[in-house]
């Protein structure tokens, strides 16, 4: 069997679990590591035992001839770094989101497509241990027609959840509603709606957003609906991120780390809490349990190892990318214009940027980076 080598290029915490996976793995070998501080890299090629190590990622593919390049850093840098590293015609791994609007990501399809190569995005949870095991119990049909799904996020300010956790939820349920067809969504901030006053750059370099409390409806096909929120909290709630499948004949309840099924589509609370059952959780057979690697980053490895040996495209393919960009553009749309979005847009331009435009406002002002910085000047604002 064919072993894939993998160079990374970034070696911050994504850049490394990213290294953790692709070296626990016994199908992928990384080559070597890419970054601009000579520390991260030798910090990083210490721990998985990489010797080869560049500042230039030019250099680096030239010199070590991988099959994958894998690009785990800030959103704002994807564009650039993707269509630079297509270039060299090697398949790709881009972390989540993919780029920061429809522009970008339709030139980085384009150019995979002319070179004959993959893009997949690192929307792990959609191939983790947890959805393995959902996809699993669904496909054997134990809850029976899906009908309704629901997703929810962290308790990030809204259009940012949206861009840094909505962009996973919004994969996830396309595991199951296939294609979204349209989306209808509420955005408010400050208890009122939004204005083109309110939009503003996203914290960590996600692109253009608005919203501090996201309401959202998306029509998938076969007549299937679903709800994802994106509502900020006071604090945080990793507990809040979670998905649940209704069907005709049960649900089914999905977590990071847990999978659940209810055998009956109507529950009403009766003090009774053994009624959902704990679903045992899917790993490959070669998964080190005691790994330092990541389950769902692991299996994210293992699902790129067997879409390039079937020559087929990875689950978390760049074309499902592009469409969870569409359904996110298409939910700042829906809110600005005050209307239902058939997707795909046949307008690929932000639509918050066009907007403002619209409206006779630049673009907006810069804002700081981090997230704790970036809230709390909103929160002045807002207040």
């Amino acid at each position: 069997m064919e072993t894939y080598r993998v160079a990374i290029l970034g070696c911050r915490g994504r850049g490394a679990a990213a290294a953790r996976a692709y070296h626990a793995h016994p199908r992928t070998e990384i080559v070597a590591l890419c970054d601009l501080i000579e520390e991260r890299r030798n910090t990083l090629g210490d721990a998985v035992n990489v010797t080869a190590r560049f500042a230039d990622l030019d250099e680096m593919i030239r010199e070590t001839s991988p099959d994958i390049v894998a690009i785990p850093t800030g959103t704002e840098f994807h564009y650039d770094l993707c269509m630079r590293v297509l270039e060299h015609g090697v398949h790709i791994e881009v972390e989540k989101p993919m780029c920061v609007d429809l522009v970008q990501a339709d030139a980085v399809i384009a150019k995979a497509e002319d070179k004959g190569v993959q893009v997949a995005v690192h929307h792990q949870g959609r191939v983790g241990a947890s959805m393995q095991t959902i996809a699993r119990a669904f496909n054997a049909g134990k809850i029976g027609e899906l009908r309704y799904m629901y997703g929810s996020g962290k308790g990030y300010y809204g259009g940012y959840g949206l861009m840094n956790i909505g962009t996973h939820m919004l994969n996830n349920m396309l595991h199951f509603g296939k294609r979204c067809e349209s989306v209808l969504a509420q955005l408010t901030t400050g208890g009122k709606q939004i204005t083109p006053e309110d939009v503003a750059p996203s914290p960590s370099g996600m692109g253009t957003i608005a919203g501090e409390y996201i309401t959202a409806t998306m029509q998938y096909e076969g007549n299937v609906t679903g709800t994802l929120l994106q509502h900020r909290f006071n604090k945080m709630d990793t507990n809040a991120y979670s998905m649940e499948l209704f069907g005709t004949e049960g649900r089914l309840f999905w977590k990071s780390g847990g999978a659940w099924h209810l055998p009956t589509p109507h529950y009403l609370p009766d003090g009774n809490n053994d009624n959902w059952e704990t679903l045992e959780l899917i790993y490959p057979d070669h998964y080190n349990l005691k790994s330092s690697a990541s389950e769902a980053d692991y299996w994210f490895v293992e699902e790129y190892v067997n879409a390039l040996d079937e020559d087929r495209e990875h689950l978390c393919s760049g074309y499902a990318g592009r469409h969870i960009i569409e359904m996110m553009m298409g939910i700042f749309e829906s809110a600005a214009y005050g209307t239902r979005v058939n997707l795909p847009q046949a307008d690929r331009r932000h639509p918050l940027l066009r907007w403002r435009e619209e409206s006779g406002l630049e673009p907006p002002a810069e804002m700081p980076r981090g997230y704790g910085e970036w809230v709390n000047l909103e929160s002045k604002r807002i207040n």
